[in-house]
């Protein structure tokens, strides 16, 4: 945890994959800890955390399929009224970005529009689980959850 901690410290402007929430909200036992971590350090202010839109998407998929929208827009006020969460719509710059991401280093496209908001906002870090996106370290560090298990 402390080594995450001192990763997490060493940037100002974290960019978040979707699975940290999902991982966070559905009290995964193995992450639980990592994510709490990541997540209070944007709460405290020590770092600035960016999302897209596209997390809103992907975060309430699960409950609208359950048929539960209560949960789907507790998950959404959540994530809007997280303190030092900026949550960003995709703008033409982001859609270019995405694209150049998605043609450089074939990303699927919910992924390409994350990053790409995460790079035109300021992020100097990308946290994710998906060991497929280290791939984007020559435009992002990359900080994979489970390298710190």
């Amino acid at each position: 945890m402390d080594n995450l901690t001192q990763r997490l410290e060493a940037h100002q402007v974290l960019g978040l994959d979707t699975s940290v929430f999902i991982y966070h909200l559905e009290a995964n036992a193995k992450y639980l800890s990592l994510t709490r971590t990541v997540l209070q350090n944007i709460q405290s202010g020590r770092s600035q955390g960016v999302i897209s839109t596209v997390t809103i998407m992907e975060l309430t998929v699960q409950p609208w399929r359950m048929n539960r929208g209560d949960v789907a827009r507790q998950y959404e006020v959540l994530l809007m009224n997280f303190p030092h969460l900026r949550v960003v719509e995709v703008s033409r710059d982001i859609a270019r970005q995405a694209a150049q991401l998605r043609a450089k280093y074939n990303l699927r496209p919910a992924d390409a529009l994350q990053v790409a908001t995460a790079l035109v906002s300021g992020a100097e870090v990308w946290i994710s689980n998906d060991k497929k996106l280290r791939r984007l370290e020559p435009e992002i560090d990359v900080i994979i959850l489970d390298a710190f298990l």
